[in-house]
């Protein structure tokens, strides 16, 4: 029985060692996938890293006398004032310490004469321009130093370390490639940088209604004709003038294109109150995107955050620029529809782009939603995030390919406003009209008053008729 147990334990050990060869050769030939993607740690995508918030130096002025007597009371020990060993130790009587009021007995030269001065009671270091004469400091997280502005742009100011010492600084200058040029260096990011914003995004109002929201008045048509009109430019996809054809040839109506592209634009800013203010009922896992559309010939673009479980469009805005800005209201859109935010527990999904990072800071900073961005990085499942998230994403480029088969991208929109407007009433059509083989070919939010309805146009006047009474309500509580 012993010999058998001795064999038992001499193989398991000739087992063991021959796994940790196995493993070294692993480690060594055969590269391990990371949930980090590979590229993501290179210098060259240090720039599209938002970097965290830096420390608020808000000073607090205390008094030297109650420390004083804090220290007797606390520690049994008296704080006594210095002894200099030198005449060019000596402090000038007219030097303060800023923050406690100790007198100079109480102030070291804490760098000789460089001007640097220390006080023994509160500890503080300070110089002649000492940081107290500022309301308000922001100081890198990583070293301390006061960041200094750089730039003013549109909406924000860029803050910056230009401490040589930080360690966050010396960390990227370790990742850049042996043998750089020192005069490529600034092709890379390398210093903390911080961006203020000069707008409040989060007072901006997302439901302002427009001068042309008032009624309709109709002098030679009628409520059905211009259902008719939505449904042949909207449901179908057909021009202003292809729909005023269409009607003409079809219905024997004769109208211009003109009179087509106003019913639509108020239409769409009657509706876009309750498009924007329904209760979805939201999950908690999303998806966002930015995609490109025209107009007068320009590129703008649309960004889209949309429920992934439900595939209802819960935010979204148009801009003329990619800027960080329109990213913020397309998140506050979508997240005003959670009546109590899930934080954490929220999985937002989207690509690579540094706006959604840099929104989500602010979503935190402005109104306490804290959740984290999950970036889906490249077209292929090379790391084990776009493996798992991979579904997500592929759900908003599904929904960006819908959306551009909608409007003409020969042409585009005549105006920004109407391509603000044209937009919301694709999301109206696409949320509450189009049926969507996910939901078994029903909208994706059924509403009672229209499961009634006969035809398409009489569905677009009652929801007419659903934002009209929006807009009444809105009136009402804002005069409330």
């Amino acid at each position: 029985m012993d010999s058998i147990i001795t064999y038992l334990v001499l193989y398991n050990k000739y087992l063991l060692k021959e796994i940790s060869k196995l493993l070294i050769f692993i480690s060594l030939n055969i590269p391990i996938k990371q949930w980090a993607f590979e590229d993501s740690h290179s210098p060259e995508y240090q720039k599209f890293k938002v970097d965290k918030l830096p420390r608020i130096f808000n000073p607090d002025p205390v008094d030297y006398q109650l420390l004083l007597a804090y220290y007797k009371h606390k520690y049994n020990k008296i704080v006594t004032p210095i002894k200099r060993r030198s005449d060019s130790a000596t402090v000038s009587e007219a030097i303060v310490c800023p923050r406690c009021g100790a007198p100079h007995l109480y102030i070291y030269k804490n760098n000789g004469a460089k001007g640097q001065h220390e006080c023994k009671v509160c500890g503080e270091l300070f110089s002649e321009a000492n940081v107290y004469t500022r309301p308000l400091s922001l100081r890198c997280p990583y070293c301390g130093n006061i960041l200094v502005p750089k730039k003013d742009r549109k909406h924000f100011r860029v803050h910056k370390c230009v401490n040589s010492k930080c360690s966050y600084y010396r960390s990227n200058l370790a990742k850049l490639p042996k043998g750089l040029d020192s005069a490529d260096k600034h092709k890379y990011k390398l210093h903390y940088i911080y961006r203020e914003f000069t707008i409040d995004f989060f007072k901006m109002d997302l439901h302002g209604l427009p001068s042309n929201a008032i009624n309709f008045k109709y002098k030679k048509f009628n409520a059905h004709i211009m259902g008719l009109c939505l449904t042949y430019h909207v449901n179908l996809k057909l021009s202003t003038r292809m729909t005023a054809h269409a009607l003409n040839e079809v219905h024997g109506i004769e109208i211009s294109h003109t009179m087509v592209a106003n019913y639509a634009m108020t239409a769409a800013a009657v509706i876009k109150p309750f498009t924007d203010t329904f209760d979805y009922k939201p999950s908690n896992i999303l998806s966002a995107d930015e995609t490109y559309i025209k107009v007068k010939g320009k590129h703008n673009y649309v960004w889209i955050i949309m429920d992934a479980c439900k595939k209802s469009i819960l935010g979204y805005q148009v801009s003329d620029t990619r800027a960080v800005g329109p990213c913020i209201l397309a998140m506050r859109m979508a997240f005003e529809k959670f009546k109590e935010f899930p934080n954490k527990a929220l999985k937002f999904i989207a690509d690579g782009y540094s706006a959604y990072p840099l929104a989500s800071q602010q979503c935190k900073l402005e109104k306490g939603w804290d959740f984290d961005v999950t970036q889906v990085i490249g077209l292929t499942n090379d790391d084990a995030v776009s493996t798992e998230f991979r579904w997500v994403k592929q759900v908003v480029e599904r929904l960006n390919r819908t959306f551009k088969a909608s409007y003409r991208g020969t042409c585009g929109y005549g105006s920004e406003n109407g391509a603000l407007y044209g937009v919301s009433l694709w999301v109206a059509y696409y949320n509450f009209l189009r049926p969507h083989p996910y939901n078994y070919w029903k909208p994706l939010n059924e509403l009672e008053m229209l499961n009634n309805t006969g035809n398409m146009p009489a569905k677009w006047q009652l929801l007419i008729y659903l934002g009209q009474q929006t807009i009444l309500k809105m009136q009402q509580d804002k005069a409330s």
